[in-house]
């Protein structure tokens, strides 16, 4: 997974006025699992990472014109 998209999916949880315990629920993913990717001890299962984003209201999108 990308460090920038770990970046702000981390700054989304952190930001959110949900508790963790509470995207935990809603998401499926394992406090435990949520809590060490915040402290940046473990990284995500992009379906992980996809459950967390669709919870917290973030989508993926294309950049247009956009090259390497």
């Amino acid at each position: 997974m990308s460090k920038d998209i770990e970046q702000k999916l981390r700054a989304a949880i952190v930001k959110s006025e949900m508790s963790r315990y509470r995207i935990s629920q809603l998401s499926g993913v394992g406090q435990a699992q949520l809590s060490l990717f915040v402290n940046r001890k473990r990284t995500l299962t992009l379906p992980a990472a996809a459950k967390l984003a669709k919870v917290l209201g973030l989508e993926l999108l294309e950049i247009k014109g956009w090259k390497k």
